[in-house]
């Protein structure tokens, strides 16, 4: 018969694990800046959008990404400035 310890939850492990959305965010965000203006003001939506749900997640005790999250949505904003002047440059 399996006992739920509360103090962990039911994960076996005791390690948090990173987000895969925060992963993903941190991905896109330095894709954005790798691209044309058009796919990069798309990668760096992506990794606002994904930014966000990886700091929802990371409120879990499970879940790791918090500051990556918010690294990633700070460089998102970023990506789509630079996005706009290669349109315009």
């Amino acid at each position: 018969m399996a006992i739920l310890n509360l103090t962990h939850g039911d994960r076996a492990g005791g390690n948090a694990a990173f987000s895969i959305p925060s992963l993903l965010a941190v991905a896109a965000a330095l894709g954005s800046f790798m691209t044309g203006a058009f796919l990069g003001t798309l990668l760096a939506i992506a990794a606002i959008v994904l930014g966000l749900l990886g700091a929802l997640l990371a409120m879990s005790p499970r879940v790791r990404g918090g500051m990556m999250s918010l690294l990633a949505i700070g460089a998102g904003l970023i990506g789509i400035v630079a996005a706009v002047f290669k349109l315009f440059f």
